[in-house]
């Protein structure tokens, strides 16, 4: 597991700053989230860890690979994947059949062994349906396999959005509010799931979420934006005595 680090980062769209000067380093093994009002640029962020968008200017690191301007698919080979605040699955299709087509990068055979299906191709559909199997057990999305995404409950549907992340066996998982739109009790299962997957799976998590109460309660650490700037960070007894973070929360007195 490696060290992601945000050095530098201006994102600029036109005349303005979505990111400015950002820095930031997110250790591994921790569930880090990233916080701020409407408009602070946390999707900019992670736009721009996961390949969406490339920074105008500064430099992100993973480890000892440059992630700048390095494209999506190239994000993910390197071990980072990512679950959309807006549900970006294939709602025709069946939840089992959406987190197998997310593990096509981990297929390892070629045309022609693919045409002819025995031998390698047969093996890799084994291990990587026995992984996703896994992943849906995990998630505890069993009763829902088979069942099409578009027919399932917007809870379950953002469920199955974090699985089709895990799928491709990440060493840092990126979420992009998970929890919007939710319940208390589906709120509840949602951080129990994050907290797992760091726990049982050994996944670092970066969370952007707008509940400060789900955010104070599971972090380790907590980096706060406000028009993309970087106004605190620290853990989550520090930043909550900031008065910086304070004042642009809730506004100055």
């Amino acid at each position: 597991m490696a060290t992601l680090i945000v050095k530098d980062v201006t994102l600029t769209f036109g005349g303005l700053n979505a990111l400015s000067n950002l820095n930031m380093e997110i250790k591994p093994g921790l569930i880090v989230s990233v916080i701020g009002p409407n408009g602070a640029g946390k999707t900019s962020l992670l736009n721009c860890i996961s390949g969406f968008y490339h920074p105008t200017s500064g430099k992100i690191t993973y480890g000892d690979k440059d992630l700048t301007h390095a494209s999506p698919h190239q994000v993910t080979n390197l071990g980072i994947a990512r679950a959309f605040q807006n549900i970006e699955l294939f709602s025709g299709l069946s939840v089992i059949d959406n987190l197998m087509l997310a593990r096509h990068t981990k297929l390892n055979y070629n045309l022609l062994q693919a045409a002819v299906y025995f031998g390698k191709a047969a093996r890799e559909e084994a291990k990587n349906r026995a992984f996703v199997e896994d992943v849906i057990d995990f998630m505890e999305l069993e009763p829902y396999r088979k069942r099409m995404v578009g027919n399932l409950a917007y809870g379950v549907q953002k469920r199955v959005e974090v699985a089709r992340a895990l799928t491709l066996a990440p060493q840092l998982l990126l979420l992009d509010e998970p929890m919007a739109g939710m319940n208390i009790e589906e709120k509840e299962d949602m951080v129990r799931f994050i907290m797992d997957i760091r726990q049982e799976r050994g996944i670092s998590v970066v969370l952007v979420e707008h509940d400060l109460g789900v955010v104070m309660d599971i972090s380790d650490e907590i980096f706060v934006l406000d028009f993309g700037v970087l106004i605190g960070s620290g853990t989550p007894e520090e930043v909550a005595a900031n008065p910086k973070i304070i004042e642009a929360y809730i506004g100055e007195e």
